[in-house]
């Protein structure tokens, strides 16, 4: 047996509904005092638009009824919803023109209504008075029903983008967790080795604060949402106890130089985004050339994007790091994170060495800053 149409998880605002009833009924009201006091000029007008303004109130209180039964089927299909529209319009068009017949013709008919009944006495019916109005006023009701199919269609085309949004976001944040996961094991499987190796040179001082360094690390790391944008001076500052790890590996050869003005300190960037970049610049850079390298990370602002560079003036020798799975983490995340809005490049310098670049929105705390240009 099949299951009953479900109730549905999204409804027409009530207000919604009650204003496309005030403005149906409205509507009515004001057209035909219109035409009856353009063309049926004579006495008793007021007590005519009286009458008309209780039956207009009894109208809208009977749409009102029949939206009550309506909205309990929100969540059925369109061919349900017409065809409930079509057959429960029927009563309140008769009890509508019930009401209309009593409040015209019955209680205190006016002078004008007598004297069409006494014109139509032989032919005269209640009943197919009524039904003549109801089969008018069938059509009236059904109008406002479509209006109301509508406004769920409308509604549901709200809903359903609502949950596409939503569930966009929850995607793309998954990404950015997996992303994001990705970077710590590749960090420590490197850290490891550079442990293990200081371990079997008997170098165990530089062994245990590296160690320590790297708990400190971690401890900075793995402490907010991985999901979550984070300043550019906490990144750098992590970036730094980094440094200071792979310092302790190659104490002659390693040379940084962190220069970001504090004008970007603040901008917003994915938390540990720059990680495979140092690493990448330590592992193709320091790590094979046995003369001092210089290890440089530069931020500025330019027009509405934040520019960050990290290079080294390593021999890099035939490597190309942006082939590497660090790189496309980086290029990966900023392509979840903010779309066509974001960019990377990296490629070897002329002179000898690395540069890795990456372009993001300047956005502090989610804002995006006006255009602004570093020196």
């Amino acid at each position: 047996m099949a299951s009953p149409p479900q109730t549905a998880s999204f409804r027409v605002p009530p207000r919604v509904a009650l204003a496309s009833i005030l403005g149906f009924w409205a509507f009515y009201f004001v057209i035909n005092t219109v035409r009856v006091a353009v063309f049926h000029d004579g006495p008793g007008e007021l007590d005519m638009l009286v009458r008309r303004t209780v039956v207009t109130l009894f109208g809208m209180g009977l749409t009102g009824l029949l939206y009550l039964l309506l909205r309990r089927c929100e969540g059925w299909s369109l061919r349900q919803l017409v065809v409930t529209v079509f057959v429960f319009a029927l009563p309140v068009a008769f009890a509508y023109a019930t009401i209309n017949y009593l409040a015209f013709y019955v209680v205190s008919p006016a002078e004008a209504t007598l004297a069409e009944i006494a014109l139509k006495s032989r032919d005269y019916s209640p009943v197919m008075v009524i039904a003549e109005a109801a089969l008018n006023w069938y059509f009236f009701i059904v109008a406002w029903g479509i209006l109301w199919i509508a406004l769920v269609n409308a509604e549901r085309v709200r809903h359903a983008e609502r949950l596409m949004a939503r569930y966009r976001a929850e995607a793309q944040t998954a990404e950015l967790r997996a992303l994001r996961y990705q970077v710590n094991p590749h960090f420590l499987f490197n850290t490891l080795n550079s442990l293990s190796s200081l371990v079997l040179a008997g170098r165990n001082d530089d062994a245990e604060r590296m160690i320590i360094n790297l708990a400190n690390f971690f401890r900075s790391s793995l402490s907010g949402d991985p999901a979550a944008d984070v300043p550019l001076a906490d990144e750098i500052a992590l970036q730094k106890l980094y440094l200071g790890i792979e310092a302790v590996r190659f104490p002659a050869r390693l040379i940084s130089i962190i220069d970001v003005p504090d004008s970007v300190a603040d901008v917003r960037v994915p938390g540990l985004i720059l990680q495979p970049l140092v690493e990448n610049a330590i592992k193709h850079g320091v790590a094979p050339t046995q003369r001092p390298v210089t290890l440089t990370i530069r931020a500025r602002a330019e027009g509405v994007r934040l520019h960050i560079i990290v290079e080294d003036d390593g021999n890099n020798p035939g490597v190309v790091p942006c082939g590497g799975v660090g790189w496309r983490n980086v290029c990966d995340r900023l392509a979840a994170r903010y779309g066509d809005r974001a960019r990377c490049e990296a490629g070897p310098l002329p002179g000898g060495g690395y540069r890795a670049s990456l372009w993001l929105p300047l956005a502090i705390d989610g804002q995006q800053m006006d255009a602004r240009v570093d020196a």
